[in-house]
């Protein structure tokens, strides 16, 4: 009997292999090594204020250039995930009990670097009833308390364990973007996402939008993980069946030989053709280059995101 292909996965067989050599990383994605005052100073604020950051527990390839610019990712909760996906490089076992103290020093911090726009995201807490949604709330209005001109973009877990209630929490706490990432397509989950489900995913940000239609929404996938482009396009489609208002396309880059293995490397070429298809499907705001993460450029592409709501609000 032939083998059943599941759609959006390019090699079933294939889609977890840390053990092999991955692809030789070509020139667009390649970037300088951190070295500027502004970085320093990023790095000596965040020390201060005992923050963890996205950017270094994950290996960020653009934290130079954010970190230069005085730009970081928050990450609330813990250095410690409750979840082992292949992609990522956040530590995975037991964590901590939650910092009470954490909301106000992310708020002075945001305060001290003079942040316009912030973007605030954890690790996965399945150990807490909530997920961690009253700490996520907690630090969103600590952040306006001290900082009422910031806006505030969160990244969340799936609070697949909780209630409604706990999403409820976070939005009531109205930030002014609420993004959770797919990742990738449904096809890879088993492999990529293992402690996620899909269409939980895809449901939490359609929820986001039911609570309050004015708050905007993002989600964000990774290319270059044994996926297709019709895998790639039906995600698209199924963004936009939720409202979704922003989508971010980027290359995934293996953190260790024990991670999930690049199987190829997407060009930009594909990028552009990416994101012309996603604003064909209604996105409001779409990045999609080699180098794109949820948090990069953020502050510029709030702006850009807000305009085009506007936009789109004359025309109609």
């Amino acid at each position: 009997m032939r083998d059943l292909k599941i759609p959006g996965e390019r090699h079933p067989e294939k889609a977890h292999r840390p053990d092999q050599a991955q692809p030789k990383k070509p020139d667009w994605i390649r970037v300088k090594a951190p070295v500027s005052q502004g970085y320093k100073d990023t790095r000596e604020i965040l020390k201060t204020n005992k923050l963890t950051t996205v950017c270094e527990e994950a290996g960020c390839p653009n934290v130079g250039e954010c970190w230069s610019h005085g730009h970081a990712t928050m990450m609330i909760m813990g250095e410690i995930c409750t979840r082992g996906c292949s992609f990522c490089n956040v530590a995975t076992g037991r964590p901590d009990a939650l910092d009470v103290f954490e909301p106000g020093r992310v708020a002075h911090a945001v305060e001290t670097l003079g942040l316009k726009h912030v973007v605030i995201t954890s690790v996965d807490r399945d150990d807490l009833e909530d997920g961690g949604a009253e700490h996520f709330a907690q630090t969103i209005r600590a952040v306006r308390h001290r900082s009422p001109q910031t806006t505030i973009e969160i990244l969340t877990p799936d609070f697949l364990k909780c209630d409604e209630s706990a999403l409820e929490k976070v939005v009531e706490a109205r930030p002014d973007v609420f993004n959770h990432n797919l990742e990738t397509v449904p096809g890879l989950y088993p492999t990529v996402r293992p402690g996620a489900r899909y269409f939980h995913s895809l449901r939490l940000l359609q929820r986001v939008k039911e609570l309050d239609p004015a708050m905007f929404t993002k989600s964000g996938i990774m290319v270059g993980l044994g996926e297709d482009e019709q895998g790639v396009r039906q995600v698209m489609d199924d963004m936009r069946s939720a409202d979704i208002d922003f989508l971010t396309i980027g290359q995934y880059l293996q953190p260790t030989p024990k991670h999930h293995r690049v199987e190829r490397f997407v060009t930009p070429d594909e990028f552009k053709t990416y994101e012309k298809a996603a604003y064909n499907k209604g996105f409001l705001m779409v990045s999609a280059t080699p180098l794109t993460r949820s948090s990069y450029h953020a502050g510029d592409d709030f702006a850009r995101l807000r305009a085009a709501r506007l936009a789109k609000l004359g025309q109609g």
